[in-house]
Formats: C-alpha cells, structure tokens, sequence
C-alpha cells in the first residue's frame, strides 16, 4: 500500500527529552558527566528539579527536597538551574520537531506531541520518523530523546515514558489492551497517589482490573466526570487533537505618559527603556526580531509608525535603540509632543539554532543577559543602563509609571 495514501493507525508521537535539565549541565560541563548531578538549591529548604540517571539510580529524583538528596547521596552535585540555556536548546528541539511535522504541540521546554500522520511520505513510518528524530536530537543537541509512538496521545506518552531512558516504543493499534493492562494506574492521567489508594483499597491496582470496573462503583468513589475519564483511558482512548504551536508575530511594549513629552533627551531615555523591555523578552521566549517599529502617538490622538528590516535578526536592546533612535531623528524637523510611544520587533526568528552553536555574540549581549539574571532574582528595575536610573520622565511628583502594554 503505498504509505501516502491513508492515515497511519499510530499517526501521534510523544517525544521527550531525557533528564533535560541535567544534561544541559553536563554539556556546559563535561567534567560533571558519569556524575549524581542535581539542578536545583542545594539550601536547607531547596528541591531538586532534575536529576541525572547517575543521581536518579542513587535513589534521587525531582521535587525531593535537598536536604533529603543529600543524605541518600552524599557525594551529589548540585548546579544551580540556567534557564536562559534551557530555553536555547528547547528551542532547537522544537525546530527538529517542526522540520519533520508542522503539527507540533509543545507541552513544556523538553516534550512535545508530534502529529506525523501527513509526514509519512516523505520520511517513513511513524516509528522511522521516531528513530529520525532521535538521531538528529544526538547528533545536533548531544542529547536524548524518548519516544512513544501509539494512535492518541494519551499512548504515545505512556509509550515515551515506558521507552525511557533514550529508547523508542510503538504501541501498535491492535495491541493497546496488551500494552495497557497489565501496567499500574498510576500509569493513567489523572491517577496520583491518593486516588491510587482509593482505588486501592477497592482492590483495583492494574490498568485491566480498573477497565473491568463498572462504572456505577468508580463514580461512587470517584464522581462522575473523573471515573468516566479513568475508564476511556483504561480503554486505551483519547480523542484529543495534537494542537501546533504557534510562533507570536511581533514583541512589543509600548507606554502612556500622565504628561506629553516634548525634550529629545527624555524620549531617547524611554525608547531605550522600551528597547530593554522587548529585547527581554526576546530573549526569554527566545526569539530575535528582523524588524524594528517606532510608533508615535500625539497629542491630537493620530499616530505615527516608522519601520526598518535589519540585514540580520537581533534580540539586544542596543541594536533596537540604536534603530528606533534613528527612526525618531529622521522625523521631518519640528518640534513634536508625545503622549505615547511603543517599540516593536517583528519578523521573528528562532533564536535556538545560534544560541546552541554558540555563536559569538559581543559585549552588549553578555551586559544584557547579565541584566536578565538580575532581573529575574530581584525583580524590574533592580539593574539597567545608568542613562535610565534618573527616569523620571512624564511621572508627575507622585512617581505614576504610567500605563504599559503590548502593541501590534
């Protein structure tokens, strides 16, 4: 049968990466490899957040306490978590991902559904697109990839998670109540440690015993809604769609003032704060902008936009600035009020693919995330430019920041 022709009957894949968070770690710092690494506070009241399989085979494993990880493994190594890192090559994870399938649902930094069932023409079967996709996260990332194939999603990640560490495991349509049965509740959505008990002490343990369950006992127990949901899914089905992911169009802030401002010098201050403010989040949503837009908006309520495609994509407040600054100076001449002013980068692209290869990227970028780190410990406005720390543009004696937003 030619594979183009129809739907395969295991078309969903669960994709996830092994001990993320770790392994980032041990490839910023190969001398951690063979090593109990831990992300995560090693403080008194600090909880892991990743552990390697060297860490988890001593008996660790997430949202333990520290304290606890320590005394089972006195010899752990804990790294504080790099989340600017993370998102890097989450980024580049989902852009192997999408280059095999356009119908990509993420479902957090390290794992994904992937809808293969239009991809099976040009790469295989969906097991192939599996093993493809696993060989291209090793040889790209350094990393690996568990996947679960199966018809739902609901398989395919019961699938990944019974395939890991770094395997692959197809749950063939006509064989899921031999796959599914046998294996523990707590293997089912839904099911943690105190429905497990419950279910417990009805004598039901397996997959199987509660699929054999009438329905009238589990919603005594249980209520209505969540046995119905149980028992589709000791079923084997889930008719949830695997929805794609969708990249923002543009990242913005933009900033009302209590009073018009009018001097050169305390507009420039606000387009480099605006400037800081997208390049930010940029970074942390991982993307860099090819266009800058300056908007304008006067007194009289009309609005000016000014634009420029850059030759290359950027996420650093200097190179924004440095482009809005000079939209505003190319303004015709006069003397101009304003009580608005918004900066915008659009044209985004994945910033994953450079930021893994480590592609060298200047002082500013080093100042900037250095900004973001201090940010994100101690909060907005705890580092910035020095030209910003006398801001007190268009605030009034009472110090209103005014009202900010996202435009575009």
């Amino acid at each position: 049968m030619d594979r183009g022709e129809h739907r395969p009957a295991e078309p969903i894949l669960h994709v996830d990466l092994d001990a993320f968070y770790a392994s980032v770690e041990v490839l910023k710092d190969p001398s951690l490899a063979g090593k109990p690494v831990v992300v995560g506070s090693a403080a008194a009241r600090g909880v892991v957040m990743s552990a390697s399989y060297e860490a988890r085979a001593r008996g660790l494993h997430s949202a333990m306490p520290s304290v606890r990880a320590r005394r089972l493994c006195p010899d752990v190594v804990f790294v504080p978590p790099d989340f600017e890192s993370y998102q890097a090559y989450s980024n580049r994870f989902r852009e192997v991902l999408i280059a095999h399938s356009p119908a990509v649902e993420p479902i957090s930094l390290d794992e994904a559904f992937v809808d293969v069932g239009g991809a099976t023409l040009l790469f295989g079967a969906p097991a192939e697109i599996g093993a493809r996709i696993r060989a291209t996260v090793r040889g790209e990332l350094s990393l690996t990839a568990s996947v679960g194939v199966g018809p739902n999603k609901f398989l395919a990640k019961v699938a990944s998670t019974r395939a890991k560490p770094d395997g692959l495991l197809v749950v063939p349509s006509g064989e899921v109540v031999t796959f599914l049965h046998p294996l523990a509740v707590e293997a089912l959505w839904g099911i943690g440690e105190k429905t497990a008990g419950t279910l417990g002490r009805l004598g039901i343990r397996t997959v199987g015993e509660l699929a054999r369950t009438p329905s009238a006992i589990l919603e005594r127990v249980l209520g209505e809604g969540h046995a119905h949901n149980l028992l589709e899914l000791a079923h084997g089905r889930d008719d949830r769609r695997v929805v794609p992911f969708e990249a923002p169009k543009s990242v913005s802030h933009e900033e009302t003032y209590p009073r018009d401002l009018d001097g050169e010098d305390e507009v420039l201050r606000e387009i480099l704060s605006l400037s800081h403010r997208v390049a930010a989040r940029l970074r942390a949503e991982g993307y860099r902008a090819r266009t800058v837009t300056l908007k304008l908006r006067l007194p009289s309520f009309s609005t000016l936009t000014r634009s420029r495609t850059l030759p290359a994509a950027t996420d650093t407040a200097a190179d924004l600035y440095r482009v809005a600054r000079e939209l505003l100076l190319r303004l015709p001449p006069g003397r101009r009020r304003f009580r608005l002013i918004g900066v915008a980068g659009s044209g985004l692209e994945p910033a994953g693919a450079e930021q893994v290869a480590l592609v060298r990227e200047g002082r500013w970028k080093d100042a900037e995330r250095a900004i973001d780190r201090v940010v994100g410990r101690f909060g907005r406005g705890m580092a910035l430019p020095a030209t910003l720390l006398d801001r007190g543009v268009g605030r009034g004696s009472g110090g209103d920041r005014g009202v900010t937003k996202p435009f575009l």
